[in-house]
C-alpha cells in the first residue's frame, strides 16, 4: 500500500464521482439555464479554483498572516482586492467571505448587537433570507422590521421611510432577490441619514449589471455593500464586502476573521481575481448590456403569450413571473420546464396565496443564457417555448417538440465546447 500522494486522475480515482460530474457537464450544455442566481464561469476561473492554492492555509490578510509560507497566496488575494476596488470604486474591500450571507453576517456582527433593530425588505415581497426572514439568524438576533411593495408592485419608499423614522433601526438593508426593476439606493442612503442608521446594500444579484454601468451603484452611498462572486458577476461562488469608511472596513476585516472566519479559501480567492480581472474588460461590458437586453426581450414575449411580469417589466437581469393566468403553480411549473429541459427557480410573488414550496410564480433570469450567446431573437425564442409548454402542460406532443426545440438551441450555442 503506498502512502505517496495519488497520481491518478480523477475518473481512475473516483469513477463514481466522475460520472456524477459528466453527467452534471452534459446537463449544462443541454438545458437552457433560466435560475437568474446562476451563471457559467470561465475556464480560466475553474482552474484558478481548481489550483494548488486549495492546499494552503492563510488565516489573517496579506502581509499579517499567522501563517509561513504566505507570500505568493499574499499576491492572489492582492490582485483580488485591487480588482474589486477598482471595478466598484471602492476604497476598501474584503474578499475572504465564503458566500454573500456569510457577507451580510460579517456585517451584523461587526456593527450591530443582539436586540438591535433592522429594517430589511420582506421576504414575501423579494427580499432575501438574511434581511430579516423569522428563521434565518437575520431574523432570531434582531428586531426586524420589514418594508415592501407599493401598489404598483415598486419598492414603497415612502412606507420605509415612514417605518425608519417610526422604529429608527440601527442598519437598513437594500437590495432584493426577486425585484427586477432599479433601486434607488440614493434615496436609501438619505433616510438612513436622516435616522441615524447604517445603510447596507446587498447587491449580490445585480453585481455583475452594476460593475458594467448597467444598472445603479450602491457604493457612493451605503456604509458597507455586500455581493455574491456568481451570480451576473459570473465569477466563483462566494462573498465579498465592500467599503468606504476606514474605520467601518477595520470592523469588517476583523468580523469577517477571526469573527466568523477560519482560514480564507485561497483557491477561491483566486477565481475571484480571475473574474474581476475578466469584469473589468469591455467584453464584460458588453455582455452586461446584452443580459438586460435579453431579459427586456423575454419579459415582452412572455407578456404577449398571456403571463403577467410582477411590477410589469424588468430593468434588469431578472424577471418574476406570475402563473395565476395559466392555473398553474410555480412548482407546477418549474417542473413541467425541467422536463422541457429548460431550467427555473418556483417562487412566491406578491400576496402569494400559495404555501412557500408551492408558489404562484417562478423567478427567470438571463446571465447564464448570454453568457451562451444569445441575444434577443433567441430570448424571445425561449419565451415562446416557455410559454407553449406552460399553456398546454398536459401534451405530450408539444412538449416533445419544445424539448427538441431547446436541443437544437443548446447545440447552436454551446458553453464550453
Amino acid at each position: 500500500m503506498s502512502i505517496t500522494l495519488s497520481r491518478l486522475a480523477l475518473p481512475e480515482a473516483d469513477p463514481e464521482l466522475w460520472a456524477a460530474i459528466a453527467q452534471e457537464t452534459q446537463r449544462q450544455e443541454d438545458h437552457i439555464e433560466l435560475i437568474a442566481s446562476e451563471n457559467y464561469t470561465s475556464r480560466a476561473v475553474m482552474q484558478a479554483q481548481g489550483s494548488q492554492l486549495t492546499n494552503k492555509y492563510a488565516e489573517g490578510y496579506p502581509g499579517k498572516r499567522y501563517y509561513g509560507g504566505c507570500e505568493f497566496v499574499d499576491v492572489a488575494e492582492q490582485l483580488a482586492i485591487d480588482r474589486l476596488k477598482q471595478l466598484y470604486g471602492a476604497q476598501f474591500a474584503n474578499v475572504q467571505p465564503n458566500s454573500g450571507s456569510q457577507a451580510n453576517q460579517a456585517v451584523f456582527l461587526a456593527l450591530l448587537n443582539p436586540g438591535d433593530t433592522i429594517l430589511g425588505m420582506s421576504l414575501a415581497e423579494g427580499g432575501h433570507l438574511t434581511h430579516g426572514m423569522a428563521l434565518n439568524m437575520s431574523g432570531k438576533w434582531f428586531k426586524v422590521v420589514s418594508y415592501g411593495l407599493n401598489a404598483e408592485e415598486a419598492i414603497d419608499y415612502d412606507a420605509m421611510e415612514r417605518l425608519a423614522h417610526e422604529h429608527k433601526p440601527k442598519l437598513i438593508i437594500a437590495g432584493a432577490s426577486a425585484y427586477s426593476l432599479r433601486i434607488d439606493f440614493e434615496r436609501f442612503a438619505k433616510v438612513a441619514k436622516a435616522v441615524g442608521a447604517y445603510l447596507m446594500v446587498d447587491m449580490a444579484h445585480y453585481a455583475g449589471l452594476i460593475a458594467a454601468g448597467a444598472y445603479p451603484n450602491p457604493v457612493p452611498h451605503a456604509d458597507v455593500v455586500t455581493s455574491t462572486t456568481h451570480k451576473s458577476l459570473r465569477g466563483p461562488r462566494g462573498g465579498v464586502i465592500l467599503m468606504n469608511d476606514e474605520a467601518i472596513a477595520k470592523k469588517i476585516n476583523s468580523a469577517v476573521f477571526p469573527g466568523l472566519q477560519g482560514g480564507p479559501l485561497m483557491h477561491v480567492i483566486a477565481g475571484k481575481a480571475v473574474a474581476f480581472k475578466e469584469a473589468l474588460s469591455p467584453d464584460f461590458k458588453a455582455y452586461q448590456e446584452q443580459v438586460v437586453k435579453n431579459a427586456k426581450a423575454l419579459a415582452e414575449t412572455l407578456v404577449e403569450r398571456g403571463l403577467r411580469i410582477v411590477s410589469g417589466r424588468t430593468e434588469s437581469h431578472v424577471m418574476l413571473v406570475d402563473l395565476r393566468p395559466m392555473n398553474l403553480t410555480g412548482k407546477e411549473a418549474e417542473a413541467l420546464l425541467g422536463a422541457a429541459h429548460m431550467t427555473c427557480n418556483k417562487n412566491a410573488i406578491p400576496n402569494d396565496p400559495q404555501k412557500p414550496m408551492v408558489t404562484s410564480g417562478v423567478r427567470l433570469g438571463t446571465p447564464a443564457m448570454t453568457t451562451r450567446g444569445f441575444k434577443e431573437a433567441e430570448a424571445r425564442k425561449v419565451g415562446h417555448l416557455i410559454a407553449d409548454v406552460l399553456s398546454a402542460p398536459t401534451d405530450a406532443a408539444v412538449l416533445e417538440r419544445v424539448r427538441g426545440e431547446v436541443a437544437a438551441l443548446a447545440k447552436a450555442f454551446p458553453v464550453y465546447a
